[in-house]
């Protein structure tokens, strides 16, 4: 994929709607891949004084509690998009004024951070779905202060590989939109004036007793926002249908269970100084100097 505005096969409305009606609960999913990108925090050698969890609802309530106790004494700042997933995050997070869980801990503002002001922007399974990736990685990167890390996690190219062979097979329209692949995500990084991306990835295969629940599965981790998917509603035969080739050729292991494959991907950038070029006549900016002056700017000829 080249790093456009937009991947070329996501339906920026299907998304938006999504975005207003998925559940506000975070799906197993998303819980496992938390608490494997917080196994990758043992080799992250600063301790963030802020922070900011974006998207915690749908990215996994019990990681955020984790990171809270990880984090006690930081500023914690949990980011939601939508209305009624900030309201969830209330509920489920927030503790009373005079909570024993309080003391010697900072208040949790639930609020978009303010810019230049997290050492940490924790952001799991959400970047595979944004409409614009690159403005979310840049509203990302202003969040964060000089030497701030990023760290987030989405899904890959094979995810699902096996429901889209299905549907290939039958010629109907893709079963998602095309996902991106971690070399990408690594260069729209650096577009986006992040530095050291590390990138990885690793394969999930979950396994299911029926078509009905890996369909109930899918359902809780998102949608098809492929432009050229289906339009409007099936019936109950095209369902029947679905239910039949799910049965009959998808792989099954030795247990007669159904498999699927969810391929992981794992980012982790800094926000570097900025960069002043020399020349015979240099301007730098009153934001950029005070940037330098908490920090060591680098210059580039």
């Amino acid at each position: 994929m080249t790093t456009t505005q937009r991947p070329p096969t996501l339906d920026p409305l299907a998304v938006a709607r999504w975005q207003r009606v998925a559940t506000a609960a975070s799906p197993w999913l998303h819980e496992e891949v938390a608490s494997r990108m917080q196994d990758r925090l043992q080799w992250i050698k600063l301790q963030p004084q802020s922070w900011a969890h974006w998207g915690a609802v749908r990215g996994g309530l019990k990681a955020h509690a984790q990171l809270a106790l990880k984090y006690p004494k930081s500023v914690c700042f949990v980011a939601e998009a939508q209305e009624k997933h900030r309201l969830n995050a209330i509920e489920k997070i927030a503790k009373p004024w005079w909570s024993p869980a309080l003391w010697g801990r900072q208040p949790t503002r639930f609020e978009l951070p303010p810019p230049a002001s997290l050492d940490m922007l924790w952001a799991n399974m959400a970047l595979h779905e944004a409409a614009d990736p690159l403005a979310l990685l840049a509203a990302w990167h202003r969040a964060l202060k000089i030497n701030g890390f990023l760290m987030f996690s989405c899904l890959g190219p094979d995810t699902a590989i096996e429901l889209r062979a299905v549907y290939q097979q039958l010629g109907w329209p893709p079963a998602g939109h095309e996902l991106t692949d971690m070399h990408d995500w690594g260069d729209m990084l650096v577009q986006t004036g992040f530095a050291e991306p590390v990138m990885d990835m690793e394969r999930i295969t979950l396994t299911y007793d029926s078509p009905e629940r890996l369909l109930q599965e899918l359902a809780e981790l998102g949608r098809n926002f492929h432009p050229a998917r289906f339009a409007g509603l099936r019936g109950r035969h095209w369902r029947a249908r679905l239910l039949e080739a799910l049965s009959t050729r998808l792989l099954r292991g030795a247990d007669g269970r159904l498999s699927l494959t969810f391929e992981v991907i794992y980012g982790h950038a800094l926000k570097p100084p900025p960069k002043i070029r020399v020349s015979a006549s240099s301007s730098v900016s009153v934001e950029d100097m005070r940037r330098m002056l908490h920090g060591t700017g680098h210059v580039q000829n």
